[in-house]
């Protein structure tokens, strides 16, 4: 009696379901994308498998709903952000060290998870899932707004500026890049970081007077 073949694992049956090469990842990236152009409530799922070449099932074999798909959208970017403030822990030294960590890996996870960052910054508020991203997000600024106000408490940033304002202006720049930088324009994202960090810092730390 011949011995009945196993069926495929769920991770690698979900790879080959669907055209080849349209893998959850390759999903998530072209969800997030139109989303982004569209608006998610002017997204459906027809929107996507006609963007993607496949049908609407095939979309289904990865994830139960177009609101999952924006869940784990923006949780791509949050979790990545959210990674980068873990490593504080390693950052031995005063706070201003630390924010301008934060700043750098910020940089970098815009750049490498551009999509998914981009459409966290167009997140409104409009459906459960957006509300819960917009709590994450503010959590996250947060953190921010109290490195901030820490490196001004040790001395560290100049007296004459605001720290609310200076957190303000020092994420809005970052969060900047998403509506100009493109992967092909040959900056790096460590040079980029760098760049970001000598101008804002440079204006942000006090100087020792002549």
């Amino acid at each position: 009696m011949s011995r009945a073949a196993h069926p495929p694992r769920p991770d690698v049956e979900g790879r080959r379901r669907g055209r080849p090469g349209y893998d959850l990842e390759s999903l998530l990236t072209a969800a997030a994308t139109l989303f982004t152009e569209r608006g998610y409530d002017g997204t459906s799922m027809e929107h996507l498998s006609q963007r993607l070449g496949i049908t609407k099932s095939a979309i289904y074999h990865h994830v139960p709903s177009k609101q999952e798909l924006l869940r784990l959208a923006v949780d791509r970017a949050l979790d990545g952000l959210f990674a980068e403030v873990e490593k504080l822990e390693a950052v031995r030294g005063p706070a201003i060290d630390r924010l301008e960590q934060l700043v750098r890996g910020s940089v970098r996870v815009l750049v490498e998870q551009l999509p998914f960052v981009t459409l966290l910054l167009r997140v409104r508020g409009n459906t459960p899932v957006e509300r819960a991203a917009l709590a994450r997000r503010r959590e996250f600024d947060h953190l921010v707004a109290a490195l901030v106000a820490q490196a001004a408490q040790e001395g560290d940033l100049r007296p004459d500026i605001d720290p609310p304002t200076a957190t303000r202006l020092l994420f809005g720049m970052v969060n900047s890049i998403a509506e100009w930088y493109r992967p092909r324009g040959g900056t790096s994202p460590t040079a980029l970081a760098a760049t970001v960090v000598a101008v804002a810092f440079e204006g942000l730390r006090t100087r020792e007077r002549p």
